[in-house]
C-alpha cells in the first residue's frame, strides 16, 4: 500500500506541475512582462543589430547568432511606447517562436517565476495594442506581469508594400 500512496504523491505533483507556468521576467520601463521560459533559448547583452530595409520600426534588424540570422524587435516600439535608445544594460531576449528563432529587445531581465494557469485573467480591453500582443495577464508578488503572445509580436515586421 506505500507503493500506492507513492504513486498518489507522484501523479498529484504531476498534476500541480501540470497547471503551472514557468515564465521569464523582463521589463520595459515600469512593466513587466513574461514569456513561457520553455520558448527562452538565450539572454545576451544588447551589442546592436544589422538593420534590414523595407522593415517596421519596431525591428532593429538582425544578428548572426553562432550561424542563425535572428531577427530583433523593439517590444518598446512594438507596444507604441516609441523606440529603445538601448544601453549596455539592454538585454535581448531570444526565443523560439514556432520553427524560427526571434530576439526582443528589454530593458532587463528581472527573473523566474511560477504561476498558476489558474491565475491568468484575461487582458482588460481598452488598449487595441496590448490587447492584441497579451496572452493574459497574471499578479506576482502584487505586481502586474503581462503574458507576451510571441507570434503577434513578430507579426507584420515587414512594410506593407
Amino acid at each position: 500500500m506505500e507503493s500506492l500512496a507513492f504513486k498518489d504523491d507522484v501523479s498529484a505533483s504531476s498534476v500541480a506541475a501540470a497547471n503551472s507556468l514557468q515564465l521569464i521576467a523582463f521589463s520595459i520601463g515600469e512593466q513587466t512582462y513574461g514569456v513561457e521560459i520553455t520558448t527562452v533559448r538565450e539572454i545576451r547583452a544588447w551589442n546592436g543589430a544589422t538593420p534590414l530595409p523595407n522593415t517596421r520600426e519596431f525591428v532593429r534588424g538582425v544578428i548572426n547568432l553562432r550561424g542563425t540570422i535572428v531577427p530583433i524587435f523593439d517590444l518598446r516600439a512594438r507596444f507604441g511606447e516609441g523606440v529603445t535608445s538601448p544601453t549596455k544594460n539592454h538585454v535581448v531576449v531570444v526565443m523560439s517562436v514556432g520553427d524560427k528563432w526571434v530576439g526582443i529587445l528589454v530593458d532587463a531581465v528581472s527573473d523566474i517565476l511560477t504561476v498558476s494557469k489558474d491565475e491568468i485573467h484575461n487582458v482588460p480591453e481598452g488598449n487595441s495594442i496590448d490587447t492584441e500582443l497579451l496572452n493574459g495577464i497574471v499578479t506576482h508578488d502584487s505586481r502586474m506581469v503581462g503574458l507576451i503572445d510571441l507570434h503577434a509580436v513578430v507579426s507584420g515586421a515587414k512594410m506593407d508594400s
